[in-house]
């Protein structure tokens, strides 16, 4: 009965929470906010679209779909990725670590930095007397980071239901100038039903605040002099959103199958560049697929991102942002690659992305074996 209830208030905290978003007033919350966590981690979900939430089965559940950490299947594993976005100005790294407690429970732990580093400090560049002086130029970096704890249980009465929550802390710093700390919570369900996966996230849930206190010594002089405004502490507000996917599993054969993933993401920040989009609700739609053999090779695509550009002539067209990826596991361990953010434009813009990933049993049990 009390697991009864945990799932119970789990899915009416994710309704209520929602139900709230849709009432808020956007102007308090600002469009895009803390977007550095949508980008996504493991290089197997960026080449499928970051269509995850219903078959995410790995570590990187803990980021995606917290449910989906009761899917590994060693006793403990972890995974590393790296990628370099805007032609290698901005570094995003990751790390996650996931262990099952049992059979129906299991938990884990990310950790996800993107940051430009090395941005050159101008402030000091002409010195008391009016002369440049090179000498003076510092750096600093601006970086994001997010420490998530996630928690999944099987259900006891509905079979194939698991259900998870992510407490995540914020952490972001631009130099001297200014730091903010917030913090916020994402839950998940995920359904299997035979070769059919079903999933439901909501981030945010409880709308993520981020608290930014200022260093006004810093650019006070330098802000006097430009006629900027000198910024005050504020607070800003990440609304909730939701994702729901679905995803189904084929066999062609005793080595060959395949993974076909889609579904559709709700924010609740007001009107943004997507498919459906509102005053209060904007919706986007993504599709994946993953080809197997043996489960040992793999290969991924997918198609998201929905984009109507403007031409310079004020025609509009429509555009979506197609993703590849390959990966190959051996010996307990599994490296992934993807061709992410990749728009079929004149200016051909993407990003290399490579994960490591590795499963570990604990040595007890197969002592046991």
């Amino acid at each position: 009965m009390q697991r009864q209830n945990v799932f119970l208030c789990l899915g009416l905290w994710m309704a209520l929470g929602l139900g709230f978003a849709a009432q808020a007033q956007t102007s308090l919350a600002p469009t895009y906010s803390n977007e550095f966590l949508s980008v996504g981690v493991g290089a197997r979900a960026l080449g499928m679209a970051n269509t995850q939430v219903a078959v995410a089965n790995d570590v990187t559940a803990g980021y995606w779909n917290p449910a989906g950490l009761l899917n590994i299947k060693e006793k403990y594993q972890a995974s590393l990725m790296h990628a370099e976005y805007f032609g290698g100005v901005a570094n995003y790294d990751y790390g996650g670590f996931a262990a099952k407690l049992d059979e129906s429970g299991a938990i884990g732990f990310s950790v996800i930095r993107m940051g430009v580093d090395n941005i050159p400090d101008t402030r000091f560049l002409i010195d008391n007397v009016g002369n440049i002086n090179y000498n003076n130029v510092g750096s600093f970096s601006d970086a994001s980071y997010a420490f998530m704890f996630s928690y999944a249980r099987e259900s006891a009465l509905i079979k194939g239901l698991r259900a998870g929550a992510s407490a995540k802390v914020i952490h972001r710093t631009a130099g001297s100038f200014a730091t903010a700390w917030g913090f916020g919570l994402d839950v998940g369900a995920q359904l299997t039903r035979g070769r059919w996966h079903f999933g439901a996230v909501g981030r945010d849930l409880t709308s993520t605040f981020n608290v930014w206190n200022y260093n006004p010594e810093a650019f006070r002089d330098v802000f006097s002099r430009t006629g900027n405004l000198i910024p005050n502490n504020s607070v800003e507000l990440t609304l909730p959103r939701a994702i729901l996917e679905a995803g189904r599993e084929f066999n062609f054969g005793p080595h060959v199958g395949a993974v076909l993933t889609t579904g559709f993401t709700f924010t609740f920040d007001g009107r943004r560049n997507a498919l459906l989009q509102t005053s209060r609700l904007s919706g986007d739609w993504q599709a994946g697929a993953e080809l197997h053999y043996r489960q040992t090779v793999f290969v991924r695509g997918g198609l998201g991102n929905y984009q109507r550009l403007q031409n310079l002539d004020g025609s509009q067209v429509a555009q979506m942002q197609p993703s590849f990826g390959v990966g190959f596991r051996v010996l307990g361990f599994q490296i992934d690659y993807a061709l992410a953010n990749f728009l079929p434009s004149e200016a051909v813009i993407y990003s290399h992305v490579f994960s490591l990933k590795g499963s570990f049993a604990d040595k007890k049990e197969e002592k046991k074996k």
